[in-house]
């Protein structure tokens, strides 16, 4: 608190606005503060009202000592003077006898005696103040269940009696009502009891998330694993980080613990760090450290003790010196709470849940299911395995790899692992073989190799200096012609450094990138990209007329090694194309291919025949002449099963599966892919790119409706480009398949993958594209919209449009973000803040138009302002309506063309539904009648027949109803309906229908 209030009326707005903010220290603080401001007014008054807010913060934010010294306060107060306890700050006294009842519980150094004194104290100050009893004998009921004595006694006490004013809510006394079950064995009635709370039937500030924790357990011991996975999802996120539900916390982590999930819960401990620092609950504090040290067992069960774990602040931990630390800290808080009560309940509940045996071998609970093998430090990549066994002396084995390299066969890559692993160690001898030449003549190879693999993943300035050493290497050896091939790579290595914006050789021209306007502004488009685009091909036909000259220039070579340099030029010709997109470009690509092919089959190099072939398809692909493309590619791969090389026909699957998409055949596309994956796992070292495959085949299941197929491919091409260190590429195929899921209404899943992603190192310490972020951001914030969650998608709205607004490269992104950040304070009802939101967006989109998108939003502004407002929003409504209607000129006047409804009929729709809202009830009238004529007459379309319906029926309710002219409302009304049943559209008539018999009832 910067200022402390000055006026009473400045005190009550300071506490309203603390109200608003999220339980924790900041909430404290700032309560602690107006409490002593309020002392200082001298009125009593405004110090209840600061006090309750104080006693509020150390309630729900985990600081139970504090709370009972607040309430004494209180009470002192009420005793001094009751008259100035109004019935509501009266009701909130008596309720609070509750809060400090929980807070003593958990502190063990309360004796027990004071415990059972407060209850008496509480059951006088009931029975004088004329309240009934039923709230004191539910506190004595939990105090019984807390020592572990008496329980069956004071439940019927409890639960026999009616509910009074005072009782807790239902969501909470139907949670305690289970929890007796459960403890005493019966999880299908517990079950059963948490129905209501579980479907969300009943709610309070703890449910449901309290009775989601407890439940998650019984559900899986009686087989509802499903809605067990489905209630993680939603429960955690209404628990995390919040020190009032720290208990909560550990029992999701023991849930992860028992159902093969062990990383998620390492992942979740991670993110509820704070709690080891935050919670001041002794009895919450043991309830997590239960639930950590089932999780930290489990881990280091398996054998992974040594991994880093997040614990108490101030040192670093592994999973193995975090548990035992857990375990002392717990057990002393079991021993302790025993010891007050003289029972020994808490340490036998403890030690029964940390004897529980997994309850599930495997439960998928994300989109991102990890092993702990997946956490764990990755090891060194594992040299290629052959199909065949290596041979044992180095002479045969240099020999074997020659050999396969010539024929670019996949398992030359295994010999070249193995030559290399010995001519690292000590002791290597060269073999004094004619046939193997010297040892420089080897490193050139290896270093050729390894150059070779650089370029495979996209390490080109890396590559491209290898290249150049080993063509030193070679030229030292006397083998000028492999010097001038290892030249001709690196040039072209060398010109891929800075690479062209189109990436992949997707025949469709699509890929795995996030979708939206925010992943737009990472690769951002126009003149800038175009000049970069120019440069790129320039470079390359650089790049392409040095690889001619210095294949000219070389003399007696091998036909392998000039059927290598011809490909380059084919590669060279294809970046060019793809950089620049220019047509021109496709003939000389095919030139070269020709020429490629040509010297192939002269010399029976089956390997660069199909890459000939291959090459050609691609470029016809990448033309957009997809029907000579897939011409080519089938005839090669009819040529690769009979002929062979086989390790070339699952790249040339992947081929004319994305043509074959391209081309709108799903069904062929996804056989033609399933059959690449599969074979590739016969070719590891000469495999597809696995993640892209998975990409498509993603794409493919989409148009064949099994959307949930395509969001397993989706998540597998994510998990592969994170395993291979791709981590843009890997997010983005995590932000398509974060998108999907929530298309497909599995909003727990998506927000729960999104959480995973955006607590990952590199994005929380900025290092990954703040593009990208953004996008994954965007899609969580629609998420929580989407699950009702306003005020944290509001929260992750505002904030993304304070960082999209110095997108200076894309004002079109921060114009659509701005804009949904309205409509979501609209929703709030939040008008003076939309209103500046929606100003922010319009300025944006004044430098990058997004009509549709801006109009959208202006006019559903409108209708919430008009709809929560009525007569006394409809200024501000009509305001909004009138930049709609400036938008939809502009968009006139650019000669745009919307997507969705027309603007100008969906406007004047609107304006008759605001004026209608507002009271303007001519306005509105005559409003729908120009949106009537707009959309015209309804024709065969259908969904142009439902617009037009509805209008008419909205004007038919404003004149029949609001404006009491129900013969002319019914005479237009069944004027449409004959329209409508004359055309076909009999299900667009059923509401006009429905509304001609309400008329007639009330004439």
């Amino acid at each position: 608190m910067q200022n402390p209030p000055q006026t009473t009326d400045e005190l009550y707005a300071a506490l309203g606005e603390n109200d608003r903010l999220p339980y924790g220290r900041t909430r404290t603080v700032t309560a602690e503060e107006l409490a002593e401001a309020a002392e200082l007014f001298g009125e009593p008054v405004p110090l209840i009202h600061a006090l309750l807010e104080l006693q509020e913060a150390y309630t729900y934010g985990s600081e139970p000592r504090k709370s009972p010294v607040v309430f004494a306060r209180l009470l002192n107060l009420f005793d001094e003077q009751p008259d100035v306890f109004d019935a509501r700050l009266r009701h909130q006294l008596f309720w609070r006898f509750k809060w400090v009842a929980n807070a003593l519980r958990s502190l063990p150094e309360i004796p027990l005696a004071s415990l059972r004194q407060w209850m008496t104290e509480m059951r006088d100050r009931y029975e004088k103040a004329g309240l009934d009893l039923q709230p004191y004998y539910g506190q004595a009921y939990q105090l019984a269940a807390h020592v572990g004595e008496d329980m069956d006694l004071a439940y019927e006490l409890w639960a026999g009696r009616t509910r009074s004013v005072l009782s807790d809510c239902e969501a909470c006394e139907t949670c305690e009502r289970a929890l007796y079950h459960l403890t005493a064995g019966d999880d299908e009635r517990a079950l059963r009891v948490w129905e209501p709370v579980l479907a969300g039937k009943e709610s309070c500030q703890e449910e449901p998330a309290r009775s989601v924790s407890y439940a998650l357990l019984p559900l899986l011991r009686t087989g509802r694993a499903d809605e067990a996975r489905h209630l993680h999802l939603a429960g955690y996120r209404g628990s995390r980080r919040n020190p009032s539900m720290a208990g909560e916390i550990g029992r999701h982590l023991e849930f992860c613990a028992l159902t093969g999930n062990e990383a998620r819960g390492l992942e979740l401990l991670a993110e509820n760090r704070n709690l080891f620092d935050e919670v001041d609950s002794p009895l919450a504090l043991l309830d997590l450290l239960t639930g950590v040290e089932v999780l930290l067992a489990r881990v280091e069960g398996l054998g992974h003790g040594e991994l880093p774990a997040a614990g108490f602040p101030g040192r670093s931990w592994t999973v193995a010196s975090l548990r035992a630390e857990v375990r002392d800290r717990a057990d002393d808080l079991a021993a302790r709470f025993d010891a007050r009560n003289g029972t020994t309940a808490h340490g036998d509940r403890r030690r029964a849940r940390l004897d529980r045996a997994p309850l599930l071998e495997s439960l998928e609970l994300t989109l991102r299911p990890r092993t702990l093998d997946d956490v764990a430090p990755a090891p060194a990549p594992a040299a290629p395995q052959p199909a065949e066994a290596l041979p044992e002396s180095p002479a045969d084995l240099i020999r074997r790899a020659r050999e396969l390299d010539e024929q670019g066969h996949p398992d030359a890559h295994a010999c070249w692992a193995r030559l290399r692993e010995l001519t690292a160690a000590g002791g290597y001898v060269h073999p004094d073989d004619p046939d193997v030449g010297p040892l420089v003549r080897l490193r050139a190879d290896l270093l050729e190799e390894e150059a070779t693999l650089a370029d495979r993943k996209d390490r080109h300035a890396e590559a491209a200096a290898l290249y150049e050493e080993a063509a030193g290497l070679y030229e030292d050896a006397g083998l000028a012609g492999h010097a001038v091939f290892a030249r001709a790579s690196a040039v072209l290595a060398e010109a891929q450094v800075v690479p062209p914006e189109a990436d992949g050789e997707a025949a469709d021209g699509e890929g795995a990138r996030p979708e939206g306007a925010a992943a737009e502004g990472a690769r951002p488009e126009g003149a800038d990209a175009e000049a970069r685009a120019a440069a790129q091909a320039d470079v390359l036909a650089g790049a392409h007329a040095e690889l001619v000259r210095l294949h000219e220039g070389a003399s007696g070579l091998a036909p392998f090694l000039q059927a290598r340099l011809l490909r380059l030029r084919v590669s060279a010709r294809g970046l060019r194309l793809q950089a620049s997109g220019d047509k021109e470009h496709v003939a000389p690509v095919l030139a070269e291919a020709e020429l490629l092919y040509d010297v192939a089959t002269r010399h029976g190099l089956t390997g660069q025949i199909a890459a000939a072939r291959l090459l050609r398809a691609t470029t016809h692909a990448m033309s957009g002449d997809l029907p000579t493309a897939r011409a080519e590619a089938d005839g090669l791969v009819a040529l690769l099963r009979t002929d062979g090389p086989a390790w070339h026909l699952p790249r040339a699957l992947s081929l004319l599966g994305k043509i074959q998409l391209g081309l709108g055949e799903a069904e062929a596309a996804h056989a033609s892919l399933s059959e690449s994956m599969r074979l590739a796992a016969e070719w590891p070292a000469e495999g597809v790119d696995a993640p892209n495959v998975h990409g498509e085949l993603a794409q493919a299941c989409l148009h064949l409706g099994r959307p949930d197929e395509a969001l397993r491919h989706l998540t597998r091409a994510a998990e592969l480009d994170l395993r291979a260190g791709d981590r843009f590429d890997a997010f983005c195929a995590w932000s398509n398949a974060a998108q999907l899921s929530l298309d497909l209404g599995r909003i727990e899943d998506c927000i729960a993958l999104l959480d995973s992603l955006l607590v990952e190192p590199d994005v929380v310490n900025g290092e990954l594209d703040d593009r990208l972020v953004a996008q994954l951001r965007l899609t969580r914030a629609r998420a929580l919209h989407a699950g009702e969650d306003l005020k944290a998608a509001t929260a992750e709205f505002v904030s993304l449009a304070a960082e999209s607004a110095g997108w200076d490269d894309d004002p079109g992104s921060h114009a659509m973000i701005a804009a949904e950040t309205a409509v979501l304070l609209g929703e709030a009802g939040e008008f003076e803040q939309a209103r500046e939101a929606v100003d922010r967006a319009l300025a944006a989109h004044a430098r990058d138009p997004r009509f549709e998108m801006l109009s959208n939003a202006l006019r559903e502004l409108a209708r919430l302002q008009a709809h929560q407002q009525g007569p006394d929003g409809l200024e501000g409504a009509r305001a909004f309506l009138d930049d709609a209607g400036r938008v939809a000129d502009a968009a006139r006047a650019a000669g745009y063309e919307a997507h969705g409804r027309p603007l100008d009929s969906a406007l004047a729709y609107e304006h008759g539904r605001v004026n209608a809202y507002g009271g303007a009830y001519e306005e509105a009238l005559a409003a729908l009648e120009k949106a009537i004529g707009l959309i015209g007459e309804p024709g065969e379309d259908a969904g142009r027949a439902a617009e037009w319906a509805e209008c008419v029926r909205l004007a038919a309710v404003v004149e029949g109803v609001y404006l009491e002219r129900r013969a002319a409302a019914l005479g237009r009304v069944g004027a449409a309906v004959e329209r409508l049943a004359a055309l076909g559209h009999g299900e667009a008539a059923e509401p006009l229908t429905e509304l001609a018999e309400r008329l007639r009832d009330e004439e």
